[in-house]
């Protein structure tokens, strides 16, 4: 069930803390929830949203200043699908990285609302580094001849190293007609060539016989929708 309010994450997890031992009061200097242990002489200050948001990731930044352990809490609700809110795994790294904890509160019709932890205050990333993601982005960069793109466009074909490639060997068909794979590799300086035409992803590409491809209309489409791409390699290239 969903929450109408945030305020009604207050009593879960003021029980919560209360039942480890900890005094909670409400609404201290702008905070929701100030928890403080007597033996562990630790404050704990939590901030509530329904869902989680940017306000609620400021708030928690701005509580920072003052307070080491900060917590944010939200609902988990068991029947949005989909939504940002949801997207636990990716606000828990956040979190982590932020030095923020981050708790949910599940309501149910039957049972008592049940507090979840998904990161403490302090816990270290846990996601690594992904080299191989980033082996792929230096070669994408590398391999593209240029900057054809708008950053932050969508619902645009993108200019990439791999479509470059096929136009580069859609233009070598489009001089020399029918051709070998080993003829158009040797002319575009790409070894995979052959691998390209036959997998054939824009269409542009017809195999004629074994070892013998041509270029179709949508690649001669092509090669005019994108000759800004083609024009500096054209003026190297010998055929």
């Amino acid at each position: 069930m969903a929450v109408k309010r945030e305020e009604e994450l207050y009593e879960p997890i003021k029980r919560y803390y209360e039942d480890r031992g900890y005094q909670v009061k409400s609404e201290v200097k702008h905070c929701d929830l100030v928890a403080m242990h007597p033996l562990k002489e630790e404050t704990i200050i939590v901030e509530m949203k329904k869902t989680f948001n940017l306000a609620l990731l400021l708030q928690g930044i701005e509580r920072l200043r003052i307070n080491d352990h900060v917590v944010l809490a939200v609902e988990r609700n068991r029947r949005k699908k989909g939504a940002h809110n949801q997207r636990f795994g990716d606000l828990t790294e956040l979190c982590r990285m932020l030095g923020l904890g981050l708790m949910t509160v599940t309501f149910y019709q039957t049972k008592a609302p049940v507090v979840e932890w998904l990161c403490e205050p302090g816990d270290p990333p846990i996601r690594g580094a992904r080299h191989r993601k980033r082996e792929r982005l230096l070669m994408e960069f590398r391999e593209r001849s240029g900057d054809y793109n708008v950053g932050g466009s969508s619902g645009r074909k993108l200019v990439t190293a791999y479509r470059e490639k096929a136009l580069r060997c859609a233009y070598v068909l489009s001089k020399r007609g029918p051709s070998a794979p080993r003829e158009v590799a040797a002319a575009t300086g790409f070894a995979r060539s052959g691998e390209l035409m036959r997998t054939n992803h824009y269409g542009w590409f017809q195999r004629l016989e074994r070892g013998r491809y041509a270029l179709v209309p949508q690649g001669a489409a092509a090669l005019e929708q994108y000759r800004d791409v083609l024009a500096e390699w054209t003026l190297s290239c010998e055929l």
